[in-house]
């Protein structure tokens, strides 16, 4: 795969946002170029200018782990971001296998999977891909994103939902850091699935109609999303601030199961009650699918 324009835009983007003084660097009068020059990342990762040049143009097939470790060191890249480098030198690989991964369409959750998200019956649990698709849920994460489930085309998906429906500014009240969240969450994606087309499909989409999300794609963030606090506004529940977790299925390779929870006792926990009631007068006692089928 030739992802040389990738690797060269993190790279350089990586290098920009580094300052001399945080590797111990004289910052000097006269410099010319925004964080660190080459020579100095070249430098600090212990390897030629002219190798580095090579890599920061995009020549990253046949790296070493070692020479990728050191220059994760370098840049004081943070978990995801050296991941994200490994990903992006997997793919330049010519021997480079895709992952394996579960199809958006037309997946539906093994009877254990499903008991498991019923089971949860104080927050929101739903099952999501990499492309940010909701793929199974309980019934509250089914009224909790109401919205995206009414947005046209299946499956619903929340990174449409973030860049292409009005109705998100207000369902996020935050919304420029959960756009800048989503598009990190695509682009580490995009790194570790390479040969996706459903994904690349999706951020053409997202790139031909968002002027925002061209703008925070090409950033070349990435982020690990697994746990913490996030604030809503849901226009039956009104505002929720819930913690999350996520984890990875083991058994369904590329897909994760989030749970959002308020905290017991708080305004939060009953504004959730209040969600779980609206929820069972809107679609029965039944959960529904991805595709908003009873079962």
């Amino acid at each position: 795969m030739d992802n040389r324009a990738e690797v060269r835009d993190f790279l350089t983007t990586r290098r920009a946002k580094i300052t001399p003084d945080q590797v111990g660097l004289p910052a000097g009068m006269k410099r010319r170029v925004a964080g660190l020059r080459r020579s100095e990342v070249a430098a600090l990762a212990g390897v030629s200018i002219e190798y580095y040049t090579r890599l920061e143009r995009g020549a990253i097939s046949g790296a070493s782990p070692e020479v990728l470790d050191a220059l994760a060191r370098a840049l004081l890249l943070d978990d995801a971001e050296r991941a994200y480098l490994f990903d992006l030198a997997h793919a330049a690989s010519p021997v480079a296998r895709p992952p394996k991964r579960r199809p958006s369409t037309n997946w539906t959750p093994h009877r254990g999977l499903q008991w498991v998200l019923d089971g949860i019956t104080a927050g929101p649990a739903f099952v999501r891909n990499g492309r940010m698709d909701l793929l199974a849920t309980n019934l509250l994460a089914r009224a909790f994103y109401a919205d995206v489930f009414d947005m046209p085309g299946q499956p619903p998906n929340i990174a449409r939902f973030t860049f292409l429906d009005e109705r998100a500014h207000r369902f996020y009240p935050d919304w420029d850091a959960f756009a800048e969240v989503t598009v990190a969450i695509l682009r580490t994606e995009a790194g570790r699935d390479p040969h996706n087309k459903d994904l690349h499909d999706l951020i053409g989409e997202l790139g031909t109609r968002s002027a925002e999300f061209r703008r925070l794609w090409g950033s070349h963030n990435v982020r690990h999303h697994g746990a913490g606090f996030k604030t809503f506004h849901h226009p039956v529940a009104g505002q929720l601030t819930l913690a999350y977790e996520g984890m990875n299925l083991e058994a369904e390779p590329g897909l994760t199961i989030t749970v959002y929870m308020a905290e017991p006792g708080s305004p939060d926990a009953e504004r959730m009650r209040l969600l779980a009631s609206w929820a069972v007068s809107e679609y029965g006692s039944g959960t529904k699918d991805a595709a908003g089928t009873t079962r």
